[in-house]
């Protein structure tokens, strides 16, 4: 389905769409689109490629008229641009609104208007009971994601959501990996605090399986499992020879939760378990509340959530096995300098 086509990826310099083209540059697509407002970050990814397939565009989601070139000719779309660092976004609110609710508006319109077949858009399991600005930006960005693809004929708009993305940039691992290096001790926010592992690999999985299998407005969830923090410390820690390294307990930041939600109960009521993942379907009824709908078999007061507390909980082995597949930790391991996943 993707011989000879064009995808454009917003968002594009992050660590998302690095792992796109590491697992996309060699097959048969025509031409792979990466938008973004970092010139900077461009360059370097044209000077590392060097590919004639990959075609850059400068621009901003926030901008819907910078977003139409990029757009124009475009087949498929993955929406990843958003602001997602928890602590800044409460600081700055309206910035993650922009971004993240009113810049997926701009993007679902150029793609409608452009006539692109597909559009999968990234969520974040912090959209689900969210108590933090960007969490609650992000459900609000699955609102207008399910009302857009109401009233989309021609251009089918699904989502994905997923937890923490092990050693992507801003993430924890690379934080503790490099404390430890330095021979500073590790800042953990709170040992018991639980959150879902997955890698860039599962993340680009997700998206390739909504991507071929998402009908309008569906959200895939990939199943995932977890870990507490402490566990994370003592496994990173032990792989990098440092197994009795100091560690601050510095207390929760701005915004954060114990542990993170995937599935709500009201969405497990009505998901559908695919085996790997879950689809959630969007809600078909209109505003006619007269037209009775049956209820399902399960009743969502005895349903529960499926969150980063309940899901497989990794032990410090498993942990150690997870970590051992990231590049970035093969190489700190190795003793070699290296960035977070690009």
């Amino acid at each position: 389905m993707f011989s000879d086509k064009t995808l454009l990826i917003t968002g594009g310099t992050g660590s998302f769409g690095n792992a796109v083209l590491r697992r996309f540059l060699d097959s048969d697509l025509k031409e792979i689109r990466i938008l973004s407002r970092d010139e900077k970050k461009q360059d370097d990814m044209r000077k590392r490629y060097a590919d004639p397939k990959l075609k850059f565009y400068i621009g901003d989601v926030r901008d819907y008229q910078s977003i139409l070139p990029a757009m124009r000719g475009a087949d498929y779309v993955y929406h990843a641009a958003a602001l997602k660092q928890v602590p800044s976004c409460e600081f700055h609110p309206l910035e993650a609104v922009k971004t993240n609710v009113l810049g997926t508006e701009n993007t679902l319109e150029a793609a409608i208007s452009c006539g692109v077949k597909r559009v999968v858009c990234l969520s974040t399991d912090k959209a689900v009971y969210p108590i933090n600005a960007m969490g609650i930006s992000k459900a609000m960005m699955e609102k207008v994601i399910v009302a857009k693809s109401r009233s989309s004929d021609q251009t089918v708009i699904c989502a994905t959501r997923y937890g923490n993305v092990m050693a992507s940039r801003g993430s924890v691992i690379p934080l503790f990996a490099n404390q430890v290096r330095a021979g500073e001790p590790i800042t953990i926010t709170d040992p018991t605090m639980t959150r879902f592992m997955m890698t860039l690999d599962d993340a680009v999985d997700l998206v390739l399986y909504a991507f071929e299998n998402g009908n309008p407005g569906e959200i895939f969830v990939q199943k995932a499992p977890a870990a507490t923090i402490a566990t994370l410390a003592q496994a990173l820690t032990d792989l990098l020879g440092a197994p009795n390294h100091p560690i601050n307990t510095i207390g929760t930041r701005h915004g954060e939760k114990l542990f993170e939600v995937l599935l709500s109960r009201e969405e497990m009521v009505a998901a559908e378990d695919l085996g790997g993942y879950f689809r959630v379907p969007p809600d078909l009824r209109d505003l006619n509340y007269g037209k009775f709908v049956e209820a399902g078999e399960v009743r969502i007061s005895e349903a529960e959530d499926y969150n980063s507390h309940n899901t497989t909980r990794l032990d410090v082995e498993g942990m150690k096995s997870l970590l051992m597949k990231l590049r970035f930790m093969q190489a700190m391991v190795r003793g070699e300098h290296v960035e977070p996943e690009e």
